[in-house]
Order: structure tokens, then sequence, then C-alpha cells
């Protein structure tokens, strides 16, 4: 099953070239890492579902908004925290504290794309660690125990590096 950013990435390609093969595939795959992403932010898991389907639903019919470009997993995210705060909304409950920032910076990164900034660029002022984390825990929808695993660090050495990262990068993105 395709989980790389160049493996979605070319799914998405292919589907958008008329393959309607690797549509499907795309589709398959990115199941899993929606049920992911959606559980770690969620408290009733009864929802999950749901939004996995609105947002495949979502990906479909805006998947000639995808610039071939700029990275898949980055543009798949912003869509499906779009549907997460639109069930936020729904339900009328709060976005707990620590979702804010992620949130928001979300809106800054699509505010990003659609000017034509490079998020390799942005992330590449960063510190290596700080901008790896941020890709892991924000691009790749990867939770802060598996980013740790993943570079052999502390969940909290994850959670500062993303949070100083984050940081930098609104101060430079309101700079531009």
């Amino acid at each position: 099953m395709a989980t790389s950013e160049a493996e979605l990435k070319m799914l998405m390609i292919g589907g958008l070239d008329g393959d309607a093969a690797a549509h499907g595939r795309l589709l398959r795959a990115l199941v899993p890492l929606l049920q992911s992403f959606y559980r770690r932010r969620l408290s009733q898991a009864e929802d999950v579902d749901d939004l996995v389907q609105d947002t495949l639903i979502a990906l479909h019919i805006r998947r000639e908004t995808f610039d071939r470009d700029r990275p898949f997993t980055a543009w798949l995210y912003a869509i499906a925290r779009y549907r997460a705060i639109d069930h936020y909304r729904r339900r009328r409950s709060t976005v707990p504290i620590e979702d804010v920032e992620s949130i928001l910076v979300a809106e800054g990164f699509e505010d990003a794309a659609n000017a034509r900034i490079d998020v390799n660029t942005l992330l590449s002022t960063l510190s290596t660690k700080q901008a790896r984390a941020i890709r892991d825990t924000h691009l790749y929808g990867k939770s802060v125990s598996e980013a740790a695993a993943g570079a052999d660090v502390g969940e909290s050495d994850v959670k500062v590096s993303v949070h100083r990262g984050l940081k930098a990068l609104s101060a430079l993105i309101r700079g531009l």
C-alpha cells in the first residue's frame, strides 16, 4: 500500500491524468492515513469514519485544484484540517488548546501555498531537527510518539521542536 509522499503524489498525478486505477489505489491508501489523523484529534471515535469519507469526497471533488509542483500530503492534510474544523463547528464543541496552533498554522500554510511559497524552502530556514519534527507531525500526519521513534528522540523533544519551529515559521511568514 502506497504511503510515502512520492508514492501518494504519483498516484494522485496518475488519477489526474485519467488513470482510474491509480485514483482508486490512492483513495484506498489514504483511508488508514486519514483514520490515524482523525483518531488523534477527535474525542468521539464514531466520527472518524464519517470524516474520512467526507475528506475523500472533498479530495475527489477538488482534485483539479492540486498543484503538481507541491507536496501532496500538505494539500491532503490541509483539506483534512478544514474538515475537522467544520466538524467542531457542527458539534459546537471547542477546539482543544493544543490544536489551535496547528489549525492556525495550517491556514497560514494554505495561504503560503496559494501565494506560491514553497514549504520546503520555509522548512529549510529551520534546524534539521525542527524541520523533521514538523514534516513528520504536520505534513505526514504522524503522531508525536511515531515521530519521536523515527527520529530516535524523546516525545518532549519532538513537541518542543515543533513548537519552536512553528513559532519561527509564523514569524517568517508574517514578515514576508
